[in-house]
């Protein structure tokens, strides 16, 4: 298992130039000594799901003067010893990024007491096991409205890498989004069974195109690049996921949903740090700062404003995104 250690993460500290006493922020001094580990399913670097908790990981452990290694494309058989490798070296807080790091954490957790487990996008809980799920059906919802409204074949596609509850809650976020624009109109989903396999989203794009889809949205991690890739290669539409994806495909990006872990990890160490830690479930959603639609100047101005005020009523509270893990025909 590759465990890398994020150096250069010491406190933040002004000098005082007249007494030489060094003034230490106040988080960083409590958060001083804390070691810190992120465990991913896929590349820290893949401009999606696990970049962004990589960066909001390095953001936390900074602001709060914390130690952070990580372990970067783990497979499900490995999660449960990789949570144990850290946790019996002594780390105080070991983040599983991901739904399918809920079960292998409360499994150690019992082994481990003294390591506080968090997961993300999971209902795992127990005392020393916290769990942060993001509303990210809200962005879906957002998006699907801007793909109904752009499209022009009323179909349109969604891809996902497997059928988990934090990626079914995307797909239908994204349907019922669009639904509310119209209807009648059609989705299509396809689930590659994969998290990192470009080519499996590229040709699942493909055979969508063939079949009419002007719109693909995807949320399949590193995978979904492979999606983005042919829609540029149709010059169609297609969304971005987990991080500014424009750079992708800047004449074909309409959107990106962004998941700011920034938020959700500071939240989690904050927890920790402050000694208010408790084994729960903590959903945060728009109005919390935890996810957001990056709107592109591909948009209409039209098409803008119904996508902002859409994202203002639910910020508001106006209008309430189901939740929906079932998993549609």
């Amino acid at each position: 298992m590759k465990k890398l250690v994020v150096m250069g993460l010491a406190m933040a500290m002004t000098v005082s130039m007249m007494n030489g006493v060094c003034a230490q922020p106040v988080h960083a001094a409590k958060g001083k000594g804390l070691k810190v580990a992120l465990l991913m399913s896929g590349a820290a670097n893949d401009q999606g799901w696990n970049q962004t908790a990589y960066e909001g990981a390095q953001k936390a452990c900074d602001k709060y003067g914390c130690e952070l290694a990580y372990t970067e494309n783990l497979e499900a058989a490995d999660i449960s010893a990789a949570f144990a490798d850290y946790a019996s070296a002594g780390y105080d807080v070991v983040i599983g990024h991901g739904y399918e790091f809920g079960d292998p954490a409360l499994e150690v957790a019992e082994t481990y007491p003294a390591t506080k487990f968090i997961c993300t996008e999971s209902d795992a809980s127990s005392d020393n096991v916290a769990s942060y799920v993001m509303a990210c059906e809200q962005t879906a919802y957002v998006e699907g409205i801007i793909a109904a409204s752009m499209t022009k074949s009323d179909k349109l596609g969604a891809i996902g890498p497997i059928q988990g509850d934090s990626l079914v809650k995307i797909v239908n976020g994204y349907e019922d989004g669009a639904k509310s624009v119209n209807p009648d109109i059609e989705v299509q989903t396809a689930w590659t069974n994969s998290f990192v396999d470009t080519q499996l989203a590229q040709e699942a794009a493909k055979a969508m195109i063939e079949n009419g889809v002007d719109v693909i949205k995807h949320c399949a991690n590193a995978c979904g690049n492979g999606a983005i890739a042919a829609a540029v290669d149709a010059d169609i539409w297609c969304q971005g996921d987990s991080y500014d994806q424009s750079s992708l495909a800047p004449e074909n990006i309409l959107d990106s949903a962004i998941y700011n872990l920034d938020v959700v990890i500071d939240k989690a160490i904050e927890s920790v740090v402050d000694d208010s830690f408790e084994g729960d479930v903590y959903n945060l959603g728009m109005a919390d700062g935890a996810v957001e639609v990056l709107l592109s100047d591909n948009l209409t101005d039209e098409v803008k404003a119904t996508a902002q005020d859409a994202i203002d009523k639910i910020v508001s509270g106006e209008l309430e995104v189901e939740r929906d893990y079932t998993l549609r025909d």
